[in-house]
């Protein structure tokens, strides 16, 4: 059977090369190119998009000449099943079909589900079809109303995997030929013929076409290939489990297929986080980002190529399932998306960590929200002006803000004489967090809050002062800046008697009557230079 393998998968890639130079040349003569014209798009001249043409009639011609050798010479290999393969390649070519119209007139997102929604259940009416979840359901057999979903978001996922990574020179391609190889060792290891065959037909005609689609490439894989390539593998991987053990049936494809689903999660994820359209195209993939960091296109795909090859290989150690192989695989994999994630620099993730931390955080949280809570009603109840300066001291000793200046002002000259006669310079009240002077740090960020009272009497103002740090501020900032200013000024209006010793006029005015409050020494009182 060897010698037949090698000799369908020397074919395939022959006639793929020979069949590629032909579609480039037709594709360009009849203007079917891809035009740079869209932002996400990283090729700088038009290239014909139709190179799936070359790889589907390639691994096509080479299965009839492998199905007529064996009628021929039925010794050399065991008949594969004509009923699974037909299973497998009637749907396969609905699927091209809808790639090549695609590729020549663009389609919605709708229309491609709903044609590979189709596609999938003639797969499971054919017999291929997700039998169980060992991992989640157990033992348990799924039938009509779980199998048959499953078997068509499988289908759907696996097939626009191989299309959403399809942004660069080589890259859809070559994933797609680690991910075949892994399914061929599959195959040949659970005895599969039918998928070995298929399988090592793809391989060569995707490796053959590949000369011309690495970086620079001379024609695309367009919808057509990439589509074609993603059903074909979700088909077999269906195909070949109905005979693998479970684990084998249900993982290995999973772990083979790991960079178009990663990069096929991350998509999903990112932009629900951000609150856009699944379907929106953006320049924020995983190739997108390794170029922002300063790669080469050709850099980018071989490091692409690597992580692939890294998924394929830690698949195939499944073939050999022991009691933690299983476990290992995952935390591998695991640790390994993770730091890459993070390498990536993705902000959407960013926030889930900022998310994440205010979380842990949450208890600091508390505390701050009812420091300044707390302060609030204590406004509303005190006597004097001095018991107005405790409370700003005992609320802000508890929260992240570093200082504060509170400033009694007013417009009105008759107002400011009399201010300045009862308080001098007291009028200002500066406060600080003990160290915050002996350091002479005053670099930060200040959040100034005008005091209007309920009765629209302008008090003065609070200004809040935080140095620079790199820990987020752990406060309810909606409250700070629309509740407390308000509580404050109402507090100052009511103990300086602001409304009583000045009438309303179009510039609000502070006033203050005798023996509105009393000037002593205060612990914790700090002057320091603006």
């Amino acid at each position: 059977m060897t010698p037949l393998l090698l000799g369908v998968f020397a074919v395939a890639l022959i006639s793929s090369f020979v069949l590629t130079i032909h579609v480039r040349g037709f594709a360009v003569s009849r203007g079917w190119v891809s035009l740079p014209l869209q932002g996400r798009h990283l090729h700088v001249n038009a290239l014909p998009r139709l190179g799936g043409i070359a790889i589907y009639f390639s691994f096509l011609l080479t299965l009839a000449g492998a199905l007529l050798l064996n009628r021929w010479f039925p010794g050399l290999t065991s008949a594969p099943s004509l009923r699974t393969l037909m299973i497998i390649l009637v749907p396969g070519t609905i699927i091209f079909v809808l790639g090549i119209y695609d590729d020549i007139r663009p389609v919605g997102p709708y229309v491609k589900f709903s044609v590979q929604a189709l596609a999938g259940a003639m797969l499971y009416a054919g017999g291929l079809r997700i039998l169980d979840l060992p991992v989640l359901l157990g033992a348990r057999h799924l039938g009509l109303l779980l199998g048959l979903p499953l078997t068509i978001l499988w289908v759907i996922g696996i097939t626009n995997a191989f299309n959403l990574i399809d942004g660069l020179d080589g890259l859809a391609a070559g994933s797609g030929l680690f991910s075949t190889l892994v399914v061929f060792v599959v195959a040949i290891f659970s005895g599969s013929p039918l998928v070995s065959l298929m399988t090592i037909a793809l391989a060569g005609a995707i490796l053959g076409f590949l000369r011309f689609n690495f970086n620079p490439a001379t024609i695309f894989l367009g919808d057509c290939g990439s589509l074609f390539i993603g059903f074909m593998l979700s088909a077999l991987a269906l195909e070949g489990a109905q005979k693998a053990p479970t684990i084998i049936a249900v993982a290995i494809p999973v772990v083979s297929f790991g960079l178009p689903i990663l990069e096929t999660a991350l998509s999903v994820v990112r932009r629900l986080i951000s609150g856009r359209p699944v379907f929106t195209a953006d320049r924020e993939h995983i190739h997108h980002k390794l170029l922002q960091l300063g790669m080469s296109h050709r850099q980018v795909v071989i490091v692409l190529y690597g992580v692939s090859a890294l998924f394929a290989l830690l698949s195939l150690f499944l073939l050999w399932p022991a009691g933690s192989t299983l476990g290992l695989v995952l935390a591998v994999l695991g640790t390994g998306i993770w730091f890459g994630v993070q390498h990536l620099g993705y902000l959407e993730f960013g926030e889930i960590r900022r998310v994440a931390q205010r979380t842990i955080e949450q208890r600091s949280i508390v505390i701050n929200n009812l420091a300044i809570r707390r302060a609030a009603e204590e406004l509303k109840v005190a006597k004097d002006y001095q018991q107005v300066r405790c409370v700003l001291e005992a609320a802000f000793s508890s929260n992240d803000f570093d200082s504060f200046d509170l400033q009694l002002r007013t417009e009105e000259p008759a107002a400011r004489r009399k201010l300045t006669t009862m308080i001098g310079d007291f009028h200002r009240f500066r406060w600080a967090k003990p160290g915050v002077i002996n350091t002479q740090d005053h670099l930060g960020w200040n959040l100034n809050l005008d005091l209007i009272s309920s009765a629209n009497f302008r008090c003065g103002s609070l200004r809040l002062h935080r140095r620079y740090s790199e820990r987020a501020l752990l406060a309810d900032i909606n409250f700070l800046t629309s509740v407390f200013p308000v509580v404050l000024a109402d507090a100052l209006d009511r103990v300086l008697n602001v409304h009583e010793t000045f009438p309303a006029t179009d510039s609000p005015i502070l006033g203050l009557t005798d023996g509105a409050f009393s000037i002593a020494p205060e612990r914790n009182y700090t002057e320091f230079a603006s």
